[in-house]
């Protein structure tokens, strides 16, 4: 039955295996010219394993920030992850702690969104195992990868994947912008945050990003709680 589970976990996870594929390629690549060793960026991505997490780190060990606010800017950035495993606690079949530690480290948005919305009552700890295996498995495969394509290209064209970087930070910001006002505001205003920080030279490149990030998410949610969202009215053309 455990097995048949978990073959079953693989099935479902193999949508996410082929979806990590372009991303966990991507920062292999952006490691490699970051100056990430490959054993550097392979080790991130086995112990890490979390994507945006991992691309944030890329840029600011780029900027040279302090090591420990690396950590610390990820941790913020994956705080939704005790939402995502308390929620999912839910949804699982009951298992001793150290299985659920174990396969509590392989949630992620596409892990849990799999799980989470499997047809089963109650998941068994196998099929969860299944889909994490294979979704773990593929991430740390292609960035090793990305990172051996990425040694093999032009020095031009490793010099100018460091914008990649940023690209692909505008490209995941911009479609989660459209239509919803309130993640306008929270970035407009972690930006100008970070600017006024960072060009005051009141604080670091590290705890400049750390600090916006917190009051813009504050600031926000505190306005929204207490004003809430204002409807837009719709003026409609009168017939004549």
């Amino acid at each position: 039955m455990e097995r048949s589970e978990f073959n079953n976990g693989l099935r479902a996870g193999l949508s996410i295996a082929i979806g990590y594929f372009p991303v966990a390629l991507t920062f292999g690549l952006l490691a490699k010219t970051t100056g990430l060793s490959l054993i550097e960026a392979t080790a991130m991505s086995i112990f890490v394993f979390a994507g945006a997490a991992q691309y944030i780190s890329l840029s600011l060990i780029t900027a040279g920030v302090d090591p420990l606010l690396i950590v610390m800017n990820t941790f913020i950035v994956n705080i939704r992850h005790f939402l995502m495993t308390a929620s999912l606690n839910e949804k699982m079949q009951p298992a001793p702690k150290p299985v659920k530690a174990a396969y509590a480290f392989g949630v992620t948005d596409e892990t849990f969104s799999v799980i989470a919305t499997s047809k089963q009552d109650k998941v068994s700890s196998a099929h969860a195992f299944g889909v994490i295996v294979i979704a773990y498995g593929s991430w740390v495969v292609f960035t090793a990868v990305g990172h051996v394509i990425g040694a093999n290209l032009p020095l031009f064209l490793q010099a100018a994947m460091s914008i990649a970087l940023y690209a692909l930070f505008i490209a995941l910001l911009v479609p989660s912008m459209k239509g919803n006002r309130k993640v306008v505001l929270l970035a407009s205003l972690a930006a100008i945050l970070h600017c006024f920080f960072y060009y005051t030279e009141l604080l670091s490149t590290g705890w400049a990003i750390l600090a916006s990030t917190l009051l813009s998410s504050i600031i926000i949610e505190l306005i929204y709680s207490k004003y809430g969202r204002r409807s837009i009215p719709v003026i409609e053309k009168e017939e004549n």
